[in-house]
């Protein structure tokens, strides 16, 4: 959990933070939440606002403290159900009703519940007082602000109600968290002014696949937090938030030496090979050999003994194995041995902040000296938000630039000969760009590949003829009598000598 984003406060004067019960929440306010303080969570219905207002609860009941959960809107055998979805048990957690069973169903009482009487609502209030004040909690959720807005039929009076709850609990060492799902027309920004904090969770229906949630930390007086947007998911035992990327808190130091690919011809287009900390980009169309050539790096990697991690988007992990052993690469050994992490990831489930934080993940508790993006294509679809993708992906390059880890991306072409249309520019990003394509010989369909851009050191500007055999990568020398290679419908012209040898040809 990171402290770097307090305040400098006089370290002595300031009371303890106190968990949110979320680790990444936690993260994103810099250590938690200034205790007995009122707090605003606010959401639509089934965002995820009971879900995290009773892990605060449960950590509550942790720390061995007493805790309440008042309730207008659910009932306790509903919020038992909740929990027990969770694997949590609501043990130690004081659930108080406020709806009581005979006022919703006597018809006599429920008149009296809609007369605009100030009496129901103080009575409210009034129970609820008088039960902190029996059982003394140090936690308290309330559940939920819009009943009590229903109850109070006139602004002015609800805004009362709230004043008079905040004054009731300022007096008391109690932490409140008011819970809010933004049924009033406006945003009530009248609770917000009243709260020292709100937090504010969204659920996005997105056109395709699974939805969205995030969360944001519209204000928290004097801490400093990281702003903007959060993504989350709800899983079984509460929410797990990923705090957004920020690159320039992670720098580690490391030696900025070059990695071989495992193919000497490769290495030395690239002037040595692959430094450390730098990130490579492998354009090129459909079936060329991109991901057999990100493989053969991998595999090199962990014959040295290091942690890859490989994040497959656009095909199933079995057929990059079955791709992989018929170029000779066979990475089942280094997934068993545990240096090989193959990942599939579904673009249609999965939301930029899971993503980033699998890969924060693959770093930091794995070791991944090598990070696969296969591809970027299939990336950029698990974007909702197009337009923030290249932000996104620019504070992820930073940061495994900065944990020193070689990242190596894919990127696909649109067709599969002519000129060809990239989906999306990132080549600005990239410290390498490696230019695979197909050319034509003599009516055989072969392949070509160069390196057009290096930002570190020195690299061949030549073209070579590479093919993918049983054993390998094979790269073939430097090629000159080239036309028409960066229009994407190239030729040669030079002499078959220069070319590889096609396999029958050869003893073996």
């Amino acid at each position: 959990m990171t402290d770097s984003n307090d305040l400098p406060l006089h370290q002595d004067d300031e009371p303890p933070r106190i968990s949110t019960g979320s680790h990444g929440l936690d993260d994103i306010l810099g250590g938690g939440l200034d205790p007995n303080r009122m707090y605003l969570y606010e959401g639509s219905p089934g965002s995820g606002k009971t879900t995290i207002a009773m892990q605060f609860l449960l950590e509550g009941v942790r720390q061995g403290e007493r805790v309440l959960y008042v309730t207008l809107s659910e009932t306790k055998d509903e919020l038992e159900l909740v929990a027990k979805r969770h694997g949590w048990s609501l043990e130690g957690v004081d659930v108080f009703e406020l709806v009581t069973p005979e006022a919703s169903l006597d018809p006599e009482l429920e008149l009296t519940v809609l007369h605009p009487a100030e009496m129901e609502l103080s009575e409210t209030t009034q129970q609820v007082f008088d039960r902190v004040t029996e059982t003394n909690p140090t936690r308290v959720i309330f559940d939920s602000l819009s009943e009590m807005r229903l109850l109070a039929q006139s602004p002015l009076r609800y805004r009362r109600q709230v004043l008079a709850l905040k004054h009731f609990f300022t007096k008391r060492r109690c932490t409140v968290i008011l819970l809010d799902d933004q049924t009033s027309e406006m945003g009530d920004l009248q609770l917000h002014s009243i709260s020292h904090g709100v937090v504010m969770l969204e659920q996005l229906a997105i056109d395709y696949g699974a939805e969205r949630r995030r969360l944001r930390v519209i204000k928290m007086r004097g801490i400093q937090f990281r702003g903007g947007y959060h993504d989350f998911v709800i899983r079984k035992g509460g929410l797990q938030i990923f705090p957004r990327l920020i690159a320039s808190e992670h720098h580690s130091r490391f030696i900025a030496d070059a990695a071989s690919c495992g193919n000497a011809e490769l290495d030395r287009m690239l002037g040595g090979g692959l430094e450390r900390g730098t990130n490579a980009l492998l354009v090129g169309a459909a079936g060329v050999g991109k991901s057999s050539l990100a493989l053969s790096y991998a595999y090199a990697a962990c014959q040295r003994g290091e942690q890859v991690a490989f994040f497959v988007f656009d095909e199933n992990v079995g057929t990059l194995l079955t791709r992989g052993r018929a170029l000779g690469l066979d990475i089942e050994p280094w997934i068993e041995q545990g240096l090989l992490h193959l990942q599939q990831v579904d673009p249609a489930e999965l939301s930029p902040g899971e993503f980033t934080a699998a890969v924060r993940h693959s770093v930091e508790a794995k070791g991944a000296e090598i990070v696969v993006l296969d591809s970027l294509n299939g990336y950029m679809h698990a974007m909702p938000d197009g337009k923030f993708l290249i932000l996104q992906m620019h504070e992820l390059l930073s940061y495994l630039g900065q944990k020193g880890v070689i990242t190596i991306m894919i990127l696909a072409q649109h067709g599969l000969v002519g000129p060809m249309d990239t989906p999306i520019d990132i080549s600005y990003l990239s410290d390498a760009v490696i230019m695979l394509r197909y050319f034509e010989h003599a009516g055989i369909i072969r392949r070509a590949l160069s390196v057009v851009k290096k930002r570190s050191g020195r690299h061949e500007n030549t073209i070579r003829e590479y093919r993918l055999s049983a054993t390998g990568i094979k790269v073939g020398p430097p090629l000159t009598d080239f036309n028409g290679i960066l229009s994407g419908t190239p030729e040669y012209a030079g002499d078959a000598t220069q070319l590889l040898i096609d396999e029958h040809d050869h003893a073996h």
